[in-house]
């Protein structure tokens, strides 16, 4: 594998877009009380009308073509996007079957296409697999039409992070704020607990909560992408947002200063006896949905008050009795340093059998009509600037999309996710793996460097 392509990177300061995210979730929280509402934005079908969608889009009539969708979602997150799929069915006449994929995906995909029956699109969660698979032949290039839409809807830095050797491979679908963290309100009421505006206030927080006998923390780290999360959210915060890119594309090593800052601050979290549910072995065996689901469920003793992760944890809170906005509140995550941090991440779709009925999907994928869709459903961002924000079902869930489509180009991507396959997003492997064996150990900050990387430099070949 070869590290992604510089174009993925943006070079704007991302402390306007963290502000415009704080301001808007404070007044959000503050207005939506228990704001849980369904906008219309569609008829019954869940067909999205208004003039923000631009239209209906034209779409060629497909009677009798077949398509397979492969992605890794599971749950409400897969159920959620079929409903995306029928409606594509519905409107050309084609049949789709989503197919069921395995992380990491990019090994999935090797082993249908090695055995001849590749899906005709997949939904790929880092530009480091879009490039993979570009450069493996697998991808192809996207037609006029969905271009053409993509240029109508996307900032160009959306589009861009979709490109390989300048051409356009990847519609990115669903977006992903990394920047939150998700807290019990009721738990914070008890302790008399304030959200946390910087890091320190984050500590002091959690100090109140486990004093009032609650564990502050719930953290997933039976899934290590959880664990980068959290890092990459320090480290943009203390390092800046060059050293982030730099850091990123394997121009400084993970054995740099800054490296050592982030990990010391993390261990202030990760090590602090009792903070973190179940201790390190229990979180490591907790996997994402369970940490957010033992963060809202438990009444007054819930096992955690706070969870950190994007705003797709909305999907795994409906899975409780919570409401977000009363029971279940969110603030940015504190930041560490001088910068407060913006992650983001997504999923695109790449078109791997070129056929008219393939294009015509990413088609589809790249315009309002398709997101709002599943924007009324919840746990679900675009980074489409033409959804209408009506769509998304509660306050919390509008003013984060506003904030990111305010973003514009001014947001890091998740590093992980930009890394080789094999660095940043394989279990059991580099740096979730790494980060894995952090937590089990946060004060072995010198050790975790020095695997980091060793991992870091056979991943990226330099």
């Amino acid at each position: 594998m070869r590290r992604t392509s510089s174009t993925i990177r943006t070079r704007r300061t991302v402390r306007g877009a963290a502000a415009v995210l704080a301001g808007a979730l404070a007044l959000s929280l503050t207005a939506c009380g228990g704001d849980d509402d369904k906008s219309d934005g569609g008829d019954s079908s869940g067909s999205p009308t208004g003039a923000a969608s631009g239209g209906t889009l034209a779409l060629p009539k497909l009677d009798g073509t077949t398509l397979e969708v492969a992605a890794v979602w599971t749950g409400t997150e897969q159920a959620n996007f079929k409903k995306v799929l029928a409606e594509f069915e519905k409107r050309t006449g084609a049949k789709i079957t989503f197919v069921p994929a395995q992380d990491p995906i990019i090994n999935f995909l090797g082993s249908k296409i090695a055995g001849g029956s590749p899906p005709d699109v997949a939904m790929l969660p880092q530009p480091g697999a879009i490039k993979q698979a570009a450069d493996k032949g697998w991808a192809k290039p996207l037609g006029a039409e969905a271009q053409a839409e993509l240029a109508k809807n996307y900032a160009q830095g959306w589009q861009d992070i979709g490109k390989v050797g300048g051409k356009q491979y990847g519609v990115y679908y669903k977006a992903a704020n990394k920047s939150l963290i998700w807290y019990n309100a009721k738990v914070f009421e008890n302790a008399g607990a304030a959200e946390p505006k910087t890091w320190k206030d984050l500590l002091n927080t959690a100090q109140t909560v486990y004093d009032s006998g609650v564990t502050p923390f719930s953290v997933g780290g039976a899934d290590g992408w959880t664990l980068t999360d959290w890092f990459e959210n320090v480290y943009l915060s203390q390092a800046g947002p060059e050293k982030y890119d730099q850091l990123a594309q394997h121009k400084i090593k993970w054995t740099d200063p800054s490296v050592k800052e982030a990990l010391t601050t993390l261990a202030q979290v990760w090590g602090k006896k009792d903070w973190v549910a179940g201790g390190a072995s229990g979180a490591l065996q907790t996997e994402f949905p369970a940490s957010v689901t033992q963060t809202f469920t438990g009444g007054d003793q819930p096992k955690a008050a706070m969870v950190y992760e994007g705003d797709f944890v909305q999907v795994n809170i409906a899975d409780t009795k919570a409401k977000v906005g009363t029971d279940a509140k969110v603030f940015p995550f504190p930041p560490a340093g001088g910068t407060a941090p913006v992650v983001s991440g997504g999923d695109a779709a790449v078109v791997l059998k070129d056929s008219k009925g393939a294009q015509a999907l990413a088609t589809f994928l790249a315009s309002p009509q398709a997101a709002e869709i599943q924007a009324k459903l919840g746990g679900y961002l675009s980074p489409n600037k033409n959804v209408d924000v009506s769509a998304y079902p509660n306050e919390v869930q509008r003013t984060i999309a506003k904030a990111l489509i305010a973003a514009g180009d001014d947001f890091r991507f998740d590093m992980s996710d930009q890394a080789p396959q094999a660095f940043g997003g394989t279990p059991g492997k580099g740096e979730w793996k790494d980060l894995q064996d952090f937590l089990k150990n946060p004060t072995d900050v010198a050790g975790t460097q020095a695997k980091l990387e060793s991992d870091a430099a056979a991943a990226y070949g330099n």
